[in-house]
């Protein structure tokens, strides 16, 4: 983008930044690069730096440049999936003997790759509550180490993390402050922005956000770390092929209207069920009762688009709620223009059953989508009313 370009609002660099008009037709969308290699001047002499599509192709440095304007960051780099990318940016910076610190809330997925993926190569992880600043700072000084890794809100008990104060006490110990912003979305909070070193996200979820593609990405202002996680993007080979990263930034271009709608009609349905008898506990920042309501509001545009709840009836009643509406769908995965229902202990976190992450089976985790509210709120009565 030009420096005139970066002084644009968030949406108009969602639409604009690393998509310039095709310079041979004019066409204002540019063309997808189904290539799987370039031709060259000479021996060494690329055009442009492109050489074979595992190292570069110019749509995904599109999406690229978009993501990285979104996020207030340098570098940008997509992959293949969300996992993909962490997966890449641990390899990057981890040695065996290190650990991570990660918060007691977050993807199953993400816990599973540490514990299981980069255990048995020497990584210990350690879980805590990083709302408890006091007890993270002394884990941080005892066990120092070489990530800290958080979400906020967490995925599904929508904690909201202090990320300013936990990177101002993370760097002081040494440690690199890795951001899952996933659920958030740049729209509503830029983690860089507020102290972190790196942001994650999967791209599958509220980035695409028509749950039509699969990707992920990190975002840095290290050049080091970023060309460190290049080179084992490139040497693993886990990039997103052109068609999933024109999908993605197609699906950016409209980041911020549907994530203001994500998150009024979220807002609705907290609210509704606040004090209802089948639900004992409405887990959404949007609430004023929520514990981290505050400083959601410091550090967020919005409360976005996911909230959970616990039903009073336990996991009878859970599951019969999940499996009771109409409007929402029963699936993995969140983000997508329509709204999903989740049952995370035997979906989303089946695999942390059995750990200190375990979620309650009691649990129903709801990605609220951007149809009309009054449906939305209509099909949450119908299936409170099954439990009767």
């Amino acid at each position: 983008m030009t420096d005139d370009q970066n002084l644009h609002g968030f949406a108009t660099r969602a639409i604009h930044a690393g998509q310039e008009f095709d310079p041979t037709t004019g066409a204002v969308t540019p063309p997808v690069y189904f290539t799987s290699t370039f031709v060259q001047r000479s021996i060494g002499d690329l055009r442009g730096g492109y050489e074979y599509a595992r190292g570069g192709n110019p749509t995904r440095d599109a999406l690229q440049t978009q993501l990285a304007s979104l996020e207030g960051g340098r570098f940008a780099l997509s992959f293949a999936s969300g996992l993909a990318a962490e997966d890449a940016l641990l390899r990057a910076v981890l040695r065996p003997g290190d650990r991570v610190l990660m918060g007691n809330d977050v993807y199953g997925g993400t816990h599973r790759l540490v514990r299981r993926i980069f255990g048995p190569w020497g990584i210990e992880l350690t879980t805590l509550e990083l709302g408890d600043l006091e007890s993270t700072r002394e884990a941080l000084e005892t066990l120092q180490p070489r990530v800290l890794w958080l979400e906020s809100p967490s995925n599904p008990l929508m904690k909201i993390t202090d990320i300013t104060a936990l990177a101002e006490l993370a760097h002081a110990a040494g440690a690199i402050v890795v951001v899952d912003n996933t659920f958030a979305t740049p729209y509503l909070q830029q983690p860089l922005v507020l102290g972190a070193d790196v942001v994650v996200h999967s791209t599958t979820k509220y980035l695409g956000g028509h749950s039509d593609v699969l990707g992920g990405a990190i975002v840095t202002n290290d050049e080091k770390l970023a060309e460190n996680v290049r080179f084992h993007q490139f040497a693993a080979g886990a990039v997103s092929g052109p068609m999933d990263a024109w999908l993605t930034t197609r699906g950016i271009k409209t980041l911020a209207v549907r994530m203001r709608q994500h998150s009024a009609n979220a807002q609705a349905i907290a609210e509704s069920l606040v004090g209802h008898a089948a639900v004992a506990r409405v887990y959404y920042p949007g609430l004023v009762d929520h514990p981290g309501h505050d400083l959601a509001m410091r550090q967020m545009r919005g409360f976005g688009g996911m909230l959970s709840l616990e039903l009073a009836g336990g996991s009878a009643a859970a599951r019969r709620f999940a499996e009771s509406l109409r409007v929402f769908s029963l699936a993995e995965s969140l983000g997508g223009v329509e709204s999903l229902v989740n049952y995370p202990s035997e979906m989303t976190h089946a695999s942390v059953r059995g750990t200190e992450l375990e979620v309650s089976d009691a649990i129903v985790r709801l990605s609220v989508g951007i149809e009309e509210v009054d449906d939305l709120l209509a099909d949450v009565r119908q299936a409170l009313t099954a439990l009767a």
